[in-house]
């Protein structure tokens, strides 16, 4: 169990999420119960399945958290580029969230494979100092 608040892609991922509010704020309101609500739950996923992950005792159980966590990021995704497509957003806008996304994205992965791998540092560490 770790403190969720210390883990980097919490905060980027937590940081994106606060955007996407900021930026749905201006999209039509006929979209407030469709893509607005559907793209800002999608955006909170991301650092709340962190948060639940780095709450579980098993690095099992985290890793699966993180790898929910990647679906939520391919959701807000697709749902950008519906954003981008139906003019709801501006391209400067798009842009950088893209980007923001695509390299939490990244850091998500990285981390899954980190965690999931832990247990096989170890044992090479130990095998390997006999």
């Amino acid at each position: 169990m770790q403190d969720f608040k210390k883990i980097d892609v919490w905060k980027r991922s937590f940081s994106f999420s606060t955007e996407i509010y900021k930026c749905t704020s201006t999209f039509p309101n006929d979209e407030k119960f469709g893509l607005v609500s559907q793209l800002r739950r999608a955006a909170i996923s991301i650092p709340t399945n962190i948060a639940e992950g780095a709450g579980r005792v098993s690095r099992k159980d985290f890793a699966n958290f993180l790898q929910i966590a990647m679906g939520s990021a391919s959701e807000v995704d697709c749902e950008l580029l519906l954003a981008k497509e139906l003019g709801f957003i501006d391209i400067n806008v798009f842009t950088c969230l893209y980007n923001e996304l695509t390299e939490i994205r990244k850091m998500l992965a990285s981390y899954r494979l980190s965690i999931l791998n832990y247990n096989n540092n170890i044992k090479n560490q130990t095998s390997s100092s006999y």
